[in-house]
């Protein structure tokens, strides 16, 4: 959809001598001509400035001077026509919203869609926001609509979200242009047309995709325009957008008003119109920092409420954990007096049983060492001359055949005893991961008990306070009784005695009847709060049964405990009597493997480590980190191979050092392993 814009010839704009002579004849319009004449003087003087400026700047590009083509020319023209551009349109925007605002201080500051001066100032911003807007083609054609970057607010500024809303809801509304007409008539109506155009001009990026880089928008035009927007505030709109065709309407700019305005208002009546609007400007901002202020009042009064609502819930279920805990104390007090008696019991029947057996295990024990005695006599006999025997017999086979016999059950037995060590050595490590999860569960087991018994405590002092305000609650109940009757007995005595005054009597008993409501409330009111009492102690004792179950789920787990506390000593005796085997074998053959260790030590020492030369290591040999001017090289004077600090920070003194020496991780657990077990 194409608009319609009326351009205008420069002969009906009046000339210089023209509008001197009006001055004689009419000073009030002098006062508009003049700004008019001194804006476009200083126009042609910036572009004759900017002109020259670039035409320099376009010879002097190097030492020799070089033709200028047509391109560049070109650009440099079509540069200066959008700096003009901007530079009217800017001026253009200053006249209509002065005067806006002066007619609108005459008129009372109400202001209707028919007003001129407020139609003209929105032509004249309809043009700004469509300088250098960029041709969006689509599939009917070449869109070119200021609606696109004012969509933009609403994602930015989520205040806007309502002028987008209704702007969509208007179904009279067909193309962009009128809804971006629609939408800056609310937003001025909101007062906050130049907040908006800030938030836009605050995101560049985002307008680069509607409008080029000469636009008025993209430059200082812009944010002098915004500046000049923020006045506006002062000004009481109120446009109507059901009945008008924005869609139709035509952007001409009419010339007239801004020559032929006039204004009566002298600098006393300016004084006093800057001095209303500064106040009205103050009690705007007063209003918005009270709307934020009673905002964040009623925030916190919702939490408060919320917290507390939170607290009294917590405060019967307290109640209620309490009662219980109670009960289930004195259940599990009188359960462990009945554990007693039976262990006492079937400990004493123990102690009967063991004795008789001891006795008949005694009486057969000696008749047995009777008999064991004398077969061992027997066999010793017998074993003396086997013995006899066999030596004979071995004598005559000869030595070669037993020497060679033995060396072969040596191998044999070294072989076996060296796999023997390697399966002792894993059941040693299961059997200590078994003792290091026995442990952690036992750990956890203990940690459980120790939070439970906090929280039982914890119950009863709350249960110790509840119980004494139910106390303070009874005694006022009984107060409240004992005033009630006090009342009732003085109105009796009133009545007799002052039978003759009716009209006293009666104002004496309203008195004491408002009284006695009012103490009948408050026994209300308490015997409510007793009643929720009641509730919450109800709801205690279902707490107390959980927390039973829990206590006999707690009995199961120490039994659990218990039984896995005895597998762990029969354990610990397994693991001590193989470590003491292991000790034995381990012993014999540390020997045998100290001795070779130390051959092997002697003949390295005589032929020489291979000491690794800087520049064939580039990672450490233990950890493999890579080296660099933080991790440096080191040697160990042990092996020769090349280490980080971290994995060669030990010293040892070496045969071939005299002085503590250097040594990797490694080297330092063999050598300390070679000198605990040449000690022992």
């Amino acid at each position: 959809i194409k608009e319609d814009f009326e351009i205008i010839d420069r002969k009906q704009i009046p000339h210089a001598a023209e509008l001197k002579n009006e001055e004689k004849e009419k000073t009030e319009e002098a006062r508009w001509s003049a700004p008019l004449l001194s804006l476009a003087k200083r126009a042609s003087e910036n572009l004759a400035l900017s002109y020259g400026n670039a035409l320099k700047s376009a010879s002097l590009v190097g030492l020799v001077p070089k033709p200028v083509s047509n391109d560049s020319t070109a650009g440099t023209s079509a540069r200066y026509h959008a700096m003009e551009e901007r530079a009217n349109l800017m001026n253009m925007m200053k006249l209509s919203i002065k005067i806006l605002i002066q007619s609108a201080l005459s008129l009372g500051r109400t202001l209707d869609s028919d007003f001129p001066p407020l139609q003209q100032f929105f032509v004249v911003l309809e043009h700004c926001l469509k300088h250098g807007l960029k041709v969006k083609k689509t599939f009917i054609g070449q869109n070119k609509s200021f609606f696109g970057p004012l969509e933009l607010v609403e994602k930015l500024c989520p205040e806007a979200s309502d002028i987008a809303t209704s702007v969509k809801n208007l179904p009279e509304l067909k193309t962009a242009v009128g809804r971006g007409r629609a939408w800056l008539y609310l937003a001025l109506m909101q007062k906050k047309l130049a907040d908006y155009l800030k938030v836009l001009l605050d995101h560049k990026h985002l307008l680069s995709e509607f409008y080029e880089p000469d636009a008025l928008m993209m430059e200082e035009e812009g944010a002098v325009i915004v500046g000049l927007l923020v006045g506006l505030n002062v000004i009481d709109a109120n446009l109507c957008l059901k009945g008008e065709d924005l869609d139709s309407q035509v952007g001409v700019i009419d010339f007239s008003l801004y020559l032929k305005e006039a204004q009566d208002s002298d600098g006393k009546q300016d004084g006093g119109i800057t001095a209303v609007l500064d106040q009205k400007h103050y009690v705007e901002e007063l209003n918005r920092h009270l709307s934020c202020t009673v905002a964040d009042l009623q925030n916190k009064i919702d939490c408060l409420e919320k917290t507390n609502s939170k607290l009294q819930e917590e405060l019967a279920a307290a109640t209620d954990r309490i009662g219980s805990l109670q009960e289930e104390q004195q259940q599990l007090k009188q359960q462990n007096e009945l554990i007693r008696e039976r262990s006492e019991k079937s400990v004493e029947v123990t102690k009967e049983d063991t004795k008789v057996e001891l006795d008949t295990y005694k009486q057969s024990r000696q008749g047995l060492d009777e008999m064991y005695s004398d077969v061992w006599k027997q066999l010793k006999e017998e074993k003396n001359m086997r013995l006899e025997l066999e030596k004979e017999l071995e004598l005559q086979i000869g030595m070669k055949t037993e020497m060679e016999i033995a060396m072969k059950l040596l191998e044999k037995d070294t072989h076996e005893k060296q796999d023997t060590l390697v399966a002792l050595r894993q059941q040693l490590e299961e059997v200590k991961a078994i003792n290091l999860q026995m442990f952690h569960k036992s750990q956890n087991a203990e940690c459980s008990l120790q939070q439970k018994t906090e929280a039982i405590s914890s119950f009863e002092g709350k249960t110790n306070e509840m119980m004494s305000s139910m106390k303070q609650m009874e005694e006022r109940l009984q107060h409240a009784e004992k005033a009630r009757q006090a009342a009732e007995e003085r109105c009796n005595k009133m009545k007799q005695e002052l039978a003759g005054r009716l009209d006293a009597c009666r104002q004496q008993m309203s008195q004491l009847d408002s009284k006695c409501s009012i103490l009948e409330k408050e026994l209300k009111s308490e015997k409510e709060q007793r009643q929720t009492l009641q509730r919450e102690l109800h709801q205690e004792k279902d707490a107390t049964t959980l927390l039973k179950t829990e206590l006999q789920q707690m009995e199961g787990l120490k039994k659990e405990l218990r039984k896995l506390q005895d597998e762990k000593q029969q354990l610990e005796k397994v693991c001590e009597e193989q470590e003491q085997a292991l000790q034995e074998m381990g012993l014999h053959l540390s020997q045998s493997k100290l001795k070779m260790e130390d051959i092997k030590e002697v003949n390295k020492a005589l032929k020489g480590h291979t000491w690794l030369k800087d520049d064939e290591a580039t990672h450490c040999k233990q950890c493999e980190k890579e080296f660099s001017i933080s991790r440096r090289k080191h040697h160990c004077r042990n092996c020769g191979d090349i280490f980080c600090n971290t994995c060669s920070s030990n010293e040892l003194a070496l045969p071939s050092y005299p002085k503590p020496v250097r040594v990797c991780d490694t080297c330092h657990t063999l050598l300390l392993q070679r000198c605990s077990s040449n000690s022992s």
